[in-house]
């Protein structure tokens, strides 16, 4: 009996049809990797991208980042971390930068001595996009704190 499902298997003209849909199953899945890699290369490529004024976003990420360090706190860096714990790991970095950098911006143009939680809670915000300010509130609820003098932020 097994001889003959052996001979039966060895002298098939065509591969079997588990390993055909596993060829596809697969060829999809690396499909997919790439397309969600391309989209978010492309979306570095264009930060990148010098603006009008000769700077790229990241270049102006970088300048607010560095002409505030002397402004941050511990305080007001372990807020920071708080407001980034969501954010998935692989982006938590990057997403703590650019709101690192909007905070700094804030902070300096009010010429601020230091980072408050005021500038994070404002910096935060503006840096992220409208349907992160669900996390925000629920956040500053949960640590009690009035979040009514943001709310023009929010309905931007």
């Amino acid at each position: 009996m097994d001889i003959l499902l052996l001979n039966n298997l060895l002298t098939r003209s065509a591969p079997s049809n588990w390993f055909m849909n596993s060829i596809a199953f697969w060829t999809f899945v690396l499909l997919g990797s790439m397309v969600i890699g391309g989209f978010f290369m492309f979306r570095k490529f264009l930060k990148v991208l010098p603006k009008a004024d000769g700077k790229s976003k990241l270049d102006w990420q970088n300048h607010w980042v560095e002409s505030s360090r002397h402004l941050w706190t511990e305080d007001a860096k372990a807020f920071l971390d708080e407001l980034v714990q969501p954010v998935p790991g692989p982006f938590r970095d990057i997403a703590k930068h650019s709101i690192a950098a909007e905070i700094g911006k804030i902070a300096l143009e009010s010429g601020a001595s230091e980072v408050t939680r005021d500038h994070c809670i404002k910096g935060y915000i503006v840096a992220t996009p409208s349907r992160d300010n669900k996390f925000l509130v629920h956040f500053l609820d949960k640590k009690q704190i009035d979040y009514q003098p943001y709310k023009h932020l929010m309905n931007k």
